[in-house]
């Protein structure tokens, strides 16, 4: 490997034979001698100066270079230009944040970029210097979408699990940290699909206008894209889940708390003329009845006993306590 890039390989496209080739290799490469990948974390200043010295078209290179892309293709009879998204696999990375990855090829060269590690595009190294990898632009291309789709399928997969206990514990209980659990899922999802609908057209775009892939290729990259496809519908229905169940869970919640409204409302009810009264003949003025009677408190407690009776009374023939 050279120190301005991350992976530097020779495919010999007759053999299958590959080699790591060296900055100098590079410099004196020819496209008789076999077709060069060269991987190259954008953000090293040595790769960006030999890419602004590769012979590419300005804007192919400026591609290769920008920070913030969206998936895309553009394509010639002479070679294609693409910009993926893969699954974020890092330590300490979230899967939704997306890597970024950018594919220049010709008949001869495989330039890719980004500034991130990629764990598809290391596979793929692994894989060549094996000599099982992919020999030609074509299957280079078919390979990567192959890759970065299966690791979106995984990730579907884990989502649709996640989604699945959420569910399960909304069954059996409504508390706050459920409902944060689901809003953090459905930002997820809804983060990963922004980029995954560009990257379908993408590939639809690879199946009608790439010139470097054989008509068998082609056909294998359409069931890529329908694959993809599939995994945009499985996110469509992960989202849809999430939010029916976080509503599930909000209606449970709001039926708790009218269920505990209703009672305090039941109890004010039932109280409020009790507490009048009693109010009433708290006053410390003349004239309040019953002042000399011993027997006074007592008729007065019955009397708010009785009240109490006609209050229940009156709440069940209004059917007011059958809820």
């Amino acid at each position: 490997m050279s120190k301005s890039f991350v992976i530097s390989l020779l495919i010999n496209p007759q053999t299958g034979a590959v080699n790591e080739v060296s900055q100098d290799e590079i410099q004196s490469w020819r496209p008789e001698q076999g077709i060069l990948w060269l991987h190259m974390n954008y953000r090293n200043p040595a790769a960006r100066d030999w890419l602004a010295q590769a012979g590419l078209p300005a804007t192919d290179t400026q591609t290769l270079l920008d920070h913030d892309t969206r998936p895309r293709v553009e394509a010639s009879a002479a070679r294609i230009l693409m910009t993926l998204r893969g699954i974020n696999l890092n330590p300490e990375s979230a899967p939704e944040d997306m890597v970024a990855v950018r594919l220049y090829a010709d008949k001869q060269r495989i330039i890719t970029s980004s500034d991130r590690k990629v764990k598809s595009i290391g596979e793929l190294a692994e894989q060549l210097l094996k000599g099982n990898g992919p020999t030609s632009p074509g299957t280079f291309i078919l390979e990567l979408c192959h890759r970065l789709t299966l690791r979106k399928v995984n990730q579907i997969m884990d989502m649709e699990d996640k989604l699945a206990d959420l569910e399960e514990q909304a069954l059996q209980q409504s508390d706050h940290n459920l409902r944060l659990n689901l809003g953090e899922l459905r930002r997820q999802v809804i983060a990963v699909r922004r980029y995954l609908a560009p990257q379908k057209e993408a590939f639809f775009s690879v199946i009608s206008t790439a010139s470097l892939m054989s008509t068998e290729e082609r056909s294998r990259m359409r069931e890529i894209y329908n694959t993809l496809l599939r995994v945009i519908e499985d996110l469509d229905a992960i989202r849809d889940r999430a939010l029916v169940t976080q509503e599930e869970l909000s209606n449970q919640l709001t039926e708790q708390l009218n269920k505990r409204l209703y009672f305090l409302s039941l109890v004010t009810a039932i109280f409020l003329p009790l507490g009048f009264l009693t109010g009433l003949l708290g006053v410390n003025i003349g004239g309040i009845p019953g002042t000399n009677d011993p027997k006074a408190f007592t008729y007065f407690s019955i009397g708010l006993g009785v009240l109490i009776v006609i209050q229940i009374f009156l709440l069940y023939s209004f059917h007011w306590l059958k809820k």
